[in-house]
């Protein structure tokens, strides 16, 4: 599973700015990841920028008020001279194809299309590229709605829905409230193969209420057969039920989970890949030196900011040092 993440395509806009012609003077976006791509190029090469329908009936370009625009005379999309036609990656080609052919139809200027991630087989469909990433991938900014859910197994609270607060999870009547009106987050546009959450299989009713409500499609939910919430935390076996779930459907190729400690260990258990919204970062077998590495790197960061608050604090209240006179 190739992941990559809002933070890879930032990284890659910078270190791929070269590749853009010098002579662009406006970047087209197809909605909609497409407008991701070439929101971050343009505000990063400072040019002016619209979407694709826009420029088709060449509507006036926006600006804001706050900086100066490259370019800045530009007021209509036709008058550019070479314009870049961007989409977030590329598969079959159809996509860029179409817009590429709708502004070749009504503009007289130079295009130049860019894909952020193709494949080595479709590479040449696009004059430019960022990285070739194959398939099986998935972004940060689709996870939640890519086909791939279909065979995948999504946590409920903190992935779905917002989690309880210490006063909601209190195995009672708080936490029945907490079921029936809690606020959604992320609600699958596709079918998910399977939920798996530690709440309790004496919630099932709630549960599937709140699922129908909020328009959640699935095919099986997993729910752990224990008495009380109490015995769950003494056990301590979230992640090991979801492990287990996980690692028993051969078709399931992605795990989503909310926490990163759950994340790591399902990884780890099922031996197959776990993206985690908490941290936005996809967690795959093979790959936990890295996770040990970002951890420290974490912690030497905060020891680091500390120590430098520590001594400007303390600098405030040392003496000065006398200066010495010559």
């Amino acid at each position: 599973m190739n992941y990559r993440s809002l933070n890879d395509l930032s990284r890659l806009s910078t270190e791929c700015a070269s590749q853009i012609p010098d002579d662009i003077e406006l970047v087209i976006g197809i909605p909609r990841s497409g407008m991701l791509v070439a929101s971050i190029i343009a505000l990063k090469q400072n040019l002016p920028l619209t979407d694709l329908y826009s420029f088709l009936r060449n509507d006036e370009l926006k600006k804001g008020n706050t900086r100066t625009y490259k370019l800045a005379e530009l007021v209509k999309p036709w008058d550019a001279k070479k314009v870049l036609l961007v989409d977030d990656s590329i598969s079959s080609g159809k996509s860029m194809q179409v817009a590429l052919e709708q502004v070749r139809a009504t503009y007289a200027g130079s295009v130049v299309t860019l894909a952020a991630f193709a494949e080595r087989h479709n590479r040449h469909l696009v004059d430019v590229h960022l990285e070739l990433v194959e398939q099986p991938r998935v972004f940060e900014w689709n996870i939640m709605h890519h086909p791939f859910l279909a065979q995948a197994c999504l946590d409920i609270d903190g992935v779905l829905c917002v989690d309880p607060t210490h006063e909601e999870n209190d195995d009672g009547p708080n936490y029945r409230a907490f079921l029936k009106g809690t606020r959604s987050l992320f609600v699958p546009s596709v079918k998910v193969a399977q939920l798996v959450t530690s709440r309790l299989e004496k919630y099932r009713a709630e549960t599937e209420e709140w699922l129908a409500r909020n328009g959640v499609q699935y095919g099986t939910l997993h729910m752990l057969d224990l008495p009380t919430a109490e015995e769950r935390r003494r056990l301590n076996i979230h992640h090991k039920f979801k492990a287990e779930v996980y690692a028993k459907q051969p078709l399931a190729r992605l795990f989503v989970e909310s926490e990163v400690r759950q994340a790591v260990e399902i990884m780890k258990l099922s031996g197959k890949p776990v993206y985690c919204i908490e941290t936005n970062e996809m967690y795959v077998p093979g790959q936990v030196y890295n996770l040990k590495a970002n951890a420290l790197r974490k912690s030497y960061s905060l020891k680091t900011r500390l120590a430098g608050k520590v001594r400007s604090v303390l600098s405030r209240w040392a003496p000065v040092a006398p200066t010495s006179k010559g």
